[in-house]
């Protein structure tokens, strides 16, 4: 089982960088007057985000092609009762390392830059949202420093140590990884950097035509994103064991938000990961796949913002 983490780690990944068509997110990312990009020097590098609004902290988490700016289309709206914050992790735009060190992409070392992240800040506790491989770091943070977090949210986490309770568990991993990441890798292998973005992208969503149909400005974050999705495939054991007796320790209100139309390993992780947390809540994005937040932002801010205030 072991084997199969680090392919499905970059599964996850890849996920994060799907970003969606919807007019709505679009309209919405347009209206929207840029904030000011700052940066802070944290575990030896710079890291840059965006901070606005005033009130209890909510920390947004990408994950792979993607950057501070994935989170456009709720930016404004947490910003009205909340401070927002959206940060680029590390080896992400605008951020200037090179990846040397293919164990600075892990789920850990990503963690820890959170953790310093927001101790440097001084937002804790804060209400920490990570969305697929940013889902993982968050996970990952919240178990290693509860004291940060006062509610955490969880896009369709990918937590591969999850399909060990499923029956054939390794063959759906397998199966998975195969069909949908395989061209991927063969364009990185090849230098082929934008089919290797395309392949990724259209095999995550299913779609063959996904990526030609989305807006260019989506195109052009996760392009300029590829390296830490191409840097992952050289890493070795990057994506950590989480069993349900972590999840046990977990107090703080967890909200597991999921795609109505996503694939169904996704499910089948979130019901995994349901049994063995105390305090949880699912909510289901209706006709939404993967993209969560940015192809139902509307739907997805009012049940994140509806559970901050429950709690």
């Amino acid at each position: 089982m072991k084997k199969n983490f680090f392919a499905i780690g970059f599964v996850v990944i890849v996920y994060l960088c799907s970003c969606s068509n919807s007019e709505t997110a679009q309209s919405q990312n347009l209206a929207r007057k840029e904030p000011e990009v700052k940066s802070i020097f944290i575990n030896g590098d710079s890291l840059h985000y965006v901070d606005i609004g005033k009130g209890e902290p909510v920390v947004f988490v990408h994950g792979a092609v993607g950057d501070y700016r994935t989170f456009g289309a709720q930016m404004d709206a947490f910003a009205k009762r909340h401070r927002v914050i959206a940060y680029s992790r590390r080896f992400a735009f605008p951020n200037q390392q090179t990846i040397t060190d293919s164990t600075r992409l892990s789920v850990v070392s990503n963690a820890s830059d959170l953790t310093e992240f927001i101790k440097a800040l001084k937002l804790k506790p804060v209400t920490l949202y990570g969305h697929s491989y940013g889902a993982d770091i968050a996970l990952v943070t919240t178990i290693g420093h509860p004291e940060l977090v006062r509610r955490l949210v969880l896009g369709e986490p990918f937590v591969p140590s999850m399909m060990q309770q499923v029956p054939g568990g390794d063959t759906i991993l397998n199966n998975f990884f195969t069909t949908a990441f395989g061209p991927v890798m063969e364009a990185f292998k090849n230098n082929d950097n934008e089919g290797g973005v395309e392949a990724l992208i259209n095999g995550v969503m299913g779609d063959s035509t996904y990526f030609d149909r989305m807006p260019q400005k989506d195109r052009e974050i996760m392009l300029a994103n590829y390296p830490e999705a191409k840097g992952i495939l050289s890493g070795k054991d990057n994506f950590p064991s989480v069993v349900c007796e972590d999840l046990k320790k977990i107090k703080a209100p967890v909200l597991l938000v999921r795609g109505e139309k996503s694939p169904a390993i996704f499910a089948i992780m979130i019901e995994g990961m349901k049994r063995c947390l105390s305090n949880r809540e699912v909510a289901t994005l209706a006709n939404t796949t993967h993209g969560l937040e940015y192809e139902s932002p509307a739907e997805f801010n009012n049940a994140v913002l509806s559970f901050i205030s429950k709690h």
